[in-house]
Protein backbone atom coordinates (compact mmCIF):
# COMPACT_ATOMS: atom_id res chain seq x y z
CA UNK A 1 0.00 0.00 0.00
CA UNK A 2 2.56 2.50 -1.13
CA UNK A 3 0.82 5.99 -1.39
CA UNK A 4 4.01 8.01 -2.41
CA UNK A 5 4.16 9.73 0.65
CA UNK A 6 0.17 10.63 0.49
CA UNK A 7 -1.25 10.68 3.76
CA UNK A 8 -3.54 7.75 4.42
CA UNK A 9 -7.41 8.24 4.87
CA UNK A 10 -9.98 4.99 5.76
CA UNK A 11 -13.78 5.75 5.57
CA UNK A 12 -15.64 2.94 6.82
CA UNK A 13 -19.57 2.50 6.78
CA UNK A 14 -21.54 -0.16 7.68
CA UNK A 15 -21.68 -2.28 4.08
CA UNK A 16 -19.30 0.19 2.31
CA UNK A 17 -21.92 0.10 -0.26
CA UNK A 18 -22.77 4.32 -0.55
CA UNK A 19 -20.97 6.98 1.94
CA UNK A 20 -17.86 5.30 2.55
CA UNK A 21 -17.60 4.46 -1.56
CA UNK A 22 -18.89 8.08 -2.26
CA UNK A 23 -16.14 9.60 0.19
CA UNK A 24 -13.40 7.24 -0.95
CA UNK A 25 -14.06 8.96 -4.58
CA UNK A 26 -14.82 12.81 -3.47
CA UNK A 27 -11.18 12.60 -1.50
CA UNK A 28 -9.39 10.60 -4.23
CA UNK A 29 -10.77 13.22 -7.03
CA UNK A 30 -10.69 16.66 -4.86
CA UNK A 31 -7.49 16.03 -3.14
CA UNK A 32 -5.59 12.63 -5.04
CA UNK A 33 -2.38 14.69 -4.69
CA UNK A 34 -2.57 14.85 -0.79
CA UNK A 35 -4.36 11.85 0.00
CA UNK A 36 -5.02 8.41 -0.98
CA UNK A 37 -8.05 7.18 0.16
CA UNK A 38 -9.54 4.08 0.93
CA UNK A 39 -13.04 2.72 2.19
CA UNK A 40 -14.66 -0.12 3.68
CA UNK A 41 -17.33 -1.74 5.84
CA UNK A 42 -18.05 -3.70 8.87
CA UNK A 43 -20.49 -5.80 6.98
CA UNK A 44 -19.44 -5.31 3.51
CA UNK A 45 -22.14 -5.68 0.96
CA UNK A 46 -21.86 -4.23 -2.35
CA UNK A 47 -21.86 -0.91 -3.90
CA UNK A 48 -24.96 0.51 -4.61
CA UNK A 49 -25.75 1.27 -8.35
CA UNK A 50 -26.94 4.59 -7.37
CA UNK A 51 -23.84 5.48 -5.98
CA UNK A 52 -22.14 4.88 -8.86
CA UNK A 53 -24.90 6.70 -11.09
CA UNK A 54 -24.97 9.58 -9.12
CA UNK A 55 -20.90 10.03 -8.43
CA UNK A 56 -20.90 9.36 -12.47
CA UNK A 57 -22.61 12.63 -12.80
CA UNK A 58 -19.91 14.40 -11.15
CA UNK A 59 -17.15 13.08 -13.71
CA UNK A 60 -16.14 10.61 -10.77
CA UNK A 61 -16.02 6.70 -11.39
CA UNK A 62 -16.74 4.43 -8.60
CA UNK A 63 -18.21 1.60 -11.05
CA UNK A 64 -14.84 -0.51 -10.77
CA UNK A 65 -14.89 -0.07 -6.66
CA UNK A 66 -15.90 -3.05 -4.71
CA UNK A 67 -16.85 -3.69 -1.04
CA UNK A 68 -14.27 -4.75 1.47
CA UNK A 69 -13.83 -5.51 5.02
CA UNK A 70 -12.50 -3.50 7.62
CA UNK A 71 -10.55 -6.82 8.17
CA UNK A 72 -9.07 -6.48 4.61
CA UNK A 73 -6.73 -2.93 6.09
CA UNK A 74 -5.90 -4.99 9.46
CA UNK A 75 -2.23 -4.42 9.81
CA UNK A 76 -2.02 -1.36 7.75
CA UNK A 77 -1.18 2.43 8.90
CA UNK A 78 -3.84 4.91 8.18
CA UNK A 79 -3.45 8.96 9.20
CA UNK A 80 -6.97 8.96 8.81
CA UNK A 81 -9.50 6.63 9.81
CA UNK A 82 -13.24 8.52 9.41
CA UNK A 83 -16.72 6.78 10.48
CA UNK A 84 -19.26 7.93 8.44
CA UNK A 85 -22.19 5.97 10.11
CA UNK A 86 -23.14 5.70 13.40
CA UNK A 87 -23.91 1.74 13.03
CA UNK A 88 -19.88 1.72 12.07
CA UNK A 89 -18.62 3.86 14.93
CA UNK A 90 -20.43 1.83 17.13
CA UNK A 91 -19.07 -1.67 15.93
CA UNK A 92 -15.41 -0.36 14.73
CA UNK A 93 -14.85 2.24 17.62
CA UNK A 94 -11.48 1.62 17.97
CA UNK A 95 -8.86 0.47 14.37
CA UNK A 96 -5.49 -0.50 15.01
CA UNK A 97 -2.80 1.54 13.10
CA UNK A 98 -5.28 4.93 13.43
CA UNK A 99 -3.56 8.35 13.59
CA UNK A 100 -6.87 10.07 14.29
CA UNK A 101 -10.09 9.51 14.34
CA UNK A 102 -13.16 11.10 12.54
CA UNK A 103 -16.89 10.37 12.96
CA UNK A 104 -18.62 12.43 11.10
CA UNK A 105 -22.43 10.42 10.14
CA UNK A 106 -24.23 10.72 6.87
CA UNK A 107 -27.89 9.11 6.55
CA UNK A 108 -28.04 6.11 4.73
CA UNK A 109 -29.44 6.88 1.09
CA UNK A 110 -29.88 3.34 0.86
CA UNK A 111 -32.56 3.08 3.41
CA UNK A 112 -35.16 5.03 1.17
CA UNK A 113 -37.40 4.02 -0.80
CA UNK A 114 -39.41 5.38 -3.85
CA UNK A 115 -38.51 5.46 -7.52
CA UNK A 116 -35.51 5.35 -9.04
CA UNK A 117 -35.61 9.21 -9.34
CA UNK A 118 -36.63 9.73 -5.75
CA UNK A 119 -33.87 7.40 -4.77
CA UNK A 120 -31.22 8.99 -7.01
CA UNK A 121 -32.04 12.49 -5.56
CA UNK A 122 -31.56 11.42 -1.87
CA UNK A 123 -28.18 9.43 -3.18
CA UNK A 124 -27.39 13.60 -4.56
CA UNK A 125 -28.42 15.00 -1.27
CA UNK A 126 -25.98 12.42 0.18
CA UNK A 127 -22.97 13.10 -2.02
CA UNK A 128 -23.12 16.38 -1.87
CA UNK A 129 -23.23 16.70 1.49
CA UNK A 130 -19.90 14.14 1.75
CA UNK A 131 -18.34 16.35 -0.67
CA UNK A 132 -18.98 19.69 1.52
CA UNK A 133 -17.64 18.19 4.58
CA UNK A 134 -14.37 16.63 2.58
CA UNK A 135 -13.55 20.16 1.21
CA UNK A 136 -14.00 21.48 4.96
CA UNK A 137 -12.33 18.84 6.84
CA UNK A 138 -9.64 17.81 4.54
CA UNK A 139 -8.45 20.97 2.44
CA UNK A 140 -6.34 22.19 5.11
CA UNK A 141 -6.27 19.75 7.73
CA UNK A 142 -2.45 19.76 8.25
CA UNK A 143 -3.36 23.75 9.26
CA UNK A 144 -6.12 22.94 11.39
CA UNK A 145 -4.34 20.34 13.47
CA UNK A 146 -1.55 22.16 13.71
CA UNK A 147 -3.70 25.29 15.10
CA UNK A 148 -5.24 22.79 17.15
CA UNK A 149 -2.33 21.32 18.82
CA UNK A 150 -0.91 25.10 19.41
CA UNK A 151 -4.25 25.69 21.35
CA UNK A 152 -3.96 22.70 23.61
CA UNK A 153 -0.44 23.29 24.61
Amino acid sequence: MDTGGKQKVLFICTHNSARSQMAEGLLRSLYGERYEAFSAGTEPGGVNPHAAEVMHETGIDITNHYSKSTDAFQGKIFDYVVTVCDHAKENCPFFPGAKHYIHKSFPDPSAIKGSHEEQRAVFRKIRDEIKKWIINTFENSDQKRNQSFKLNV
